[in-house]
C-alpha cells in the first residue's frame, strides 16, 4: 500500500494502456479499516461525554458549586453549597456575565441557578431585590437572603454587578444571556486586537444590527446570481470567456467610478449641517470610501494586466468550457453537488461541536483555587480533545474529497461513453455507487495525506498568533515562511489528489497508483495544465468577482442611505465575503468538471489517435481542436505559424528553459515586489522570506517538472 515501487514496476506501469470503466475493484481496503477504526473512535468520545453525565450539565447547565440547574443533587464532598435541590430553579445566571476569558475559554463569573432572567434592567440592590421578593428568584448568592440585599457589607461581592443588564434563557440550554449588544460588543474588542479606539468597534457592530435586514437580503441576491451565473454557463459557455471579460470590465470600470464619486460627493458636502455626534461616523465612512476607490482603482489596473496578456491563450479553455456546459445539460444535478456537501459538513460540524460541548462539561468535579467547582478529565483521557480536532480535520476533508471523487465519476461515466444515449439514468448517484462500492478507501487515504499537512500549518498559524508581538524579525520570518511553504505543498497535493481521483474514476486503480499516473499525463501535458490553470481559473474567478461586483455595488446603493446615521464598512465587508464564499461553492464544481474534463482529453489523445481500433472519445468541439493543433504544429514545422507553440504538449528543452529562468526571475521580483507593499515589514525581512518561499517551494516544483518532462519519450508525429 505504499507509495514507493520499484524502476522495473514503474515501468510495467507506464505500458500498461488505460482502459476506462471496463474494470472496477475495491481499492485501499486497509485506509478504510483505518478510517472506520477512527470514526468509531469518534463515537466513543461522544459516548463517553453522554454517559458521564455531560449531557445534563450542558443542557440545563450547572452552578460554580458543581449542582445541575433543575433536579436534585448529591453532596460533594468538601464543597460548600453543593448537593442543593434546585428542582424551581432551572436557569443559570452569572453575577457579571461580560466578564469573559478568552484563553480558557469561560466566563470569570460566579454562576448560579436562579427561578428565571431579569427581562428589564435592574440599577439598584433595591430593584434586585424586588426582583427576588416578586419573582422568587434570587440572583445573589445563596448564602445571602434576599432582605439582606440592601443592608448586607457583603452585596457588592455576593450580589451581580451593577446594572444588572435584561437577560433572556438561551432556547434548550437554559442559560440567562444578555440582550444588550454592549455586551457583545465588549466580546468582539477582546477578538479584534488592532482595534485601539473602542468606540469604533461599537459603531461597526451597530452598524451590523443596523443593516442585518440589507446584509441578508443582499446575501440572498448573491445566492441568486450564483445559480443564475451556473444555468447561463451551461448555454453559452462557447462565448463565455469573452462575456465574463466584458462584464469584469465594464464592472471594475463601473465600480471604481462610482466609489470615487460617491466619494467626491461626500467630501463636497458641507460639514456645518453634521451635528457632533455624527460627523465622527461621517469621516469614518469618508476614509473608508476612500480606501475603497484606491484599492478598486490598484485592482481594476492589475485586472486589465492580466487580460491583456492572457487574451491568446483561450483557444482549449474555451473548448473545455463548452465540453463542460454539455456535461451539465446531461448531468443537471451537478449543479446541487455543493449543497449535498455543505449540508453534509453542517451535520458533521453540528454533530463535532455537541461533542466538544459535551467534553469541555466532562470529568470529575475538582475544587479550583476560588472554592468554586470546575468538571476536569485526568489521566490518558485528557488527551480525547486532540483526537476530536484532528477528526474535525479528517471527515470534513474526507467529506469533500467524496464530493471530488463523485464529481470525477460523473464526468468520467460521460466522457467515456461514446452513445450519450447509454449513459446511466442518474450517472451522479451511479458514481455515488461506485464510490461507496469500491473507492472509500482511496478517498479515506488522500484525505489522511492533507490531514498530514493541514495540522502543521494549523499548529504553526496558532504559534505566531500567541507569540504576536513577543517574537523577533528573525523568528517571524521562519514562521511565516514555513506557513506559506505548508500552504503551498497543500494547495499542490490538492490539487494532484484531485486528478488522482479522477485516475482511479477511470482505472479503478489505488490511490498511490493512480496520483503517478496522473501526475505523469500532467507532466506530458505541462504547458496546457499551465493554460488551464491560468487562463479557465482565471475566467472563473472573473465569475466570482463579477458576483461580488454586482453584490457589492447594490450594497453600496442600499447602504448609501443609511450612512448618516450608521457605519457601513463591516456590513459591506460581510456581504461580499459571503457572496464570494457563495459564488466559489458553485464555481468550484465547474472548475472541478473543467479539470477532470483536461485529464480524460490528456488520455484520450495519448492513448488514442482517431484511427480504427483507437476512435477518439472525446466530443467534436475538442476533435477540432486536435484537428487545428496538428496543423498549426505541421505550419510551425515548416516555418509557418509561430504562435503554435501553445498547442503543442511541450517546448523544446533550449526554449523552456529560457522560459523557466524568466519565470523564475518575475515571479520572485512580483513576491518581494507584493510582500513590501502589502506588509508593510523590513526591505531584508520581505527578501529573506520571499527567497526562502523561492528556494524551498517553487524552484524544487518547476526543476521537478522539467526534468520529468525531459525523461519522457518523444512524441510521435501524426501525419
Amino acid at each position: 500500500m505504499g507509495c514507493c515501487s520499484s524502476a522495473s514496476s514503474a515501468a510495467q506501469s507506464s505500458k500498461r494502456e488505460w482502459k476506462p470503466l471496463e474494470d472496477r475493484s475495491c481499492t485501499d481496503i486497509p485506509w478504510l479499516l483505518l478510517f472506520i477504526l477512527f470514526c468509531i473512535g469518534m463515537g466513543f468520545i461522544c459516548g463517553f461525554s453522554i454517559a458521564t453525565g455531560a449531557a445534563a450539565r450542558l443542557v440545563s447547565g450547572y452552578d460554580s458549586y458543581g449542582n445541575i440547574c433543575g433536579q436534585k443533587n448529591t453532596k460533594l464532598e468538601g464543597i460548600p453549597n453543593s448537593g442543593m435541590d434546585h428542582t424551581q430553579r432551572k436557569y443559570v445566571f452569572f453575577l457579571d456575565p461580560c466578564n469573559l476569558d478568552l484563553i480558557n475559554r469561560k466566563i470569570k463569573s460566579v454562576a448560579l441557578c436562579v427561578a428565571a432572567c431579569p427581562r428589564q434592567e435592574l440599577k439598584t440592590l433595591s430593584d434586585v431585590q424586588k426582583f427576588a421578593e416578586m419573582n422568587g428568584s434570587a440572583l445573589c448568592s445563596y448564602n445571602l437572603k434576599p432582605s439582606e440585599y440592601t443592608t448586607s457589607s457583603k452585596s457588592s461581592v455576593l450580589c451581580p454587578k451593577l446594572p444588572v443588564p435584561a437577560s433572556a434563557p438561551i432556547p434548550f440550554f437554559h442559560r440567562c444571556a444578555p440582550v444588550n449588544i454592549s455586551c457583545y460588543a465588549k466580546f468582539a474588542e477582546a477578538l479584534i486586537t488592532f482595534v485601539s479606539d473602542n468606540s469604533v468597534l461599537h459603531r461597526l457592530i451597530s452598524g451590523v444590527m443596523t443593516n442585518k435586514e440589507i446584509i441578508l437580503g443582499l446575501c440572498l441576491l448573491s445566492l441568486v446570481l450564483s445559480m443564475i451565473l451556473m444555468v447561463i454557463i451551461r448555454y453559452i459557455s462557447r462565448v463565455l470567456v469573452w462575456i465574463l471579460t466584458i462584464l469584469v470590465i465594464l464592472g471594475a470600470l463601473g465600480g471604481t467610478g462610482v466609489l470615487w464619486w460617491l466619494y467626491a460627493k461626500q467630501r463636497r458636502s458641507p460639514k456645518e449641517t453634521v451635528i457632533p455626534e455624527q460627523l465622527q461616523i461621517a469621516e469614518d465612512n469618508l476614509r473608508a470610501l476612500l480606501i475603497y476607490a484606491i484599492s478598486a482603482t490598484v485592482f481594476t489596473v492589475i485586472l486589465f494586466l492580466i487580460m491583456l496578456v492572457m487574451r491568446k491563450r483561450v483557444a482549449l479553455t474555451i473548448a473545455l468550457f463548452h465540453v463542460a456546459g454539455k456535461v451539465f445539460i446531461h448531468l443537471p444535478l451537478l449543479v446541487f453537488q455543493p449543497f449535498w456537501t455543505f449540508f453534509a459538513l453542517v451535520l458533521f460540524w453540528v454533530y463535532w461541536i455537541m461533542t466538544l460541548l459535551f467534553l469541555g462539561t466532562t470529568g470529575s468535579a475538582v475544587q479550583n483555587d476560588q472554592g468554586f467547582v470546575e468538571f476536569k478529565i485526568t489521566g490518558p483521557l485528557q488527551y480525547m480533545w486532540w483526537y476530536h480536532v484532528v477528526g474535525l480535520i479528517w471527515i470534513s476533508e474526507f467529506i469533500l474529497a467524496c464530493q471530488q471523487m463523485t464529481v470525477a465519476g460523473a464526468v468520467v461515466t460521460y466522457y467515456f461513453t461514446r452513445d450519450k444515449r447509454n449513459l446511466p439514468f442518474t450517472p451522479i448517484l451511479a458514481s455515488v455507487n461506485r464510490l461507496i462500492r469500491y473507492h472509500l478507501g482511496t478517498v479515506a487515504k488522500g484525505s489522511f495525506i492533507i490531514t498530514l499537512v493541514k495540522i502543521p500549518r494549523m499548529i504553526l498559524m496558532y504559534i505566531h498568533s500567541q507569540l504576536k508581538g513577543k517574537e523577533n524579525a528573525c523568528a517571524r520570518c521562519v514562521l511565516k515562511s514555513c506557513i506559506c511553504c505548508l500552504w503551498c505543498l497543500e494547495k499542490c497535493l490538492n490539487y494532484l489528489n484531485q486528478n488522482a481521483y479522477t485516475a482511479t474514476a477511470i482505472n479503478s486503480t489505488n490511490f498511490c497508483t493512480s496520483a503517478k499516473d496522473a501526475f505523469v499525463i500532467l507532466v506530458e501535458n505541462a504547458l496546457r495544465v499551465a493554460t488551464i490553470n491560468t487562463v479557465g481559473d482565471f475566467m472563473l474567478f472573473l465569475g466570482k468577482v463579477l458576483i461580488v461586483c454586482s453584490t457589492g455595488l447594490a450594497g453600496i446603493m442600499l447602504l448609501n442611505y443609511q450612512q448618516d446615521y450608521t457605519v457601513w464598512v463591516l456590513p459591506l465587508i460581510i456581504v461580499c465575503l459571503f457572496a464570494f464564499l457563495v459564488a466559489h461553492c458553485f464555481l468550484s464544481i465547474y472548475e472541478m468538471v473543467v479539470d477532470v474534463l483536461f485529464l480524460c482529453f490528456a488520455i484520450d489523445t495519448k492513448y488514442n489517435d482517431g484511427s480504427p481500433g483507437r476512435e477518439f472519445y472525446m466530443d467534436k468541439v475538442l476533435m477540432e481542436f486536435v484537428e487545428n493543433s496538428r496543423k498549426a504544429m505541421k505550419e510551425a514545422g515548416k516555418g509557418g505559424v509561430a504562435d503554435a507553440r501553445e498547442l503543442k504538449p511541450m517546448v523544446g528543452g533550449d526554449e523552456e528553459g529560457t522560459a523557466l529562468q524568466e519565470f523564475h526571475f518575475h515571479f520572485l521580483s512580483l513576491s518581494v515586489f507584493t510582500d513590501c507593499t502589502s506588509s508593510g515589514e523590513a526591505f531584508v525581512i520581505c527578501i529573506t522570506q520571499d527567497v526562502l518561499l523561492f528556494l524551498f517551494v517553487c524552484l524544487p516544483i518547476t526543476w521537478m517538472a522539467e526534468f520529468l518532462s525531459q525523461l519522457r519519450p518523444p512524441s510521435v508525429k501524426v501525419s
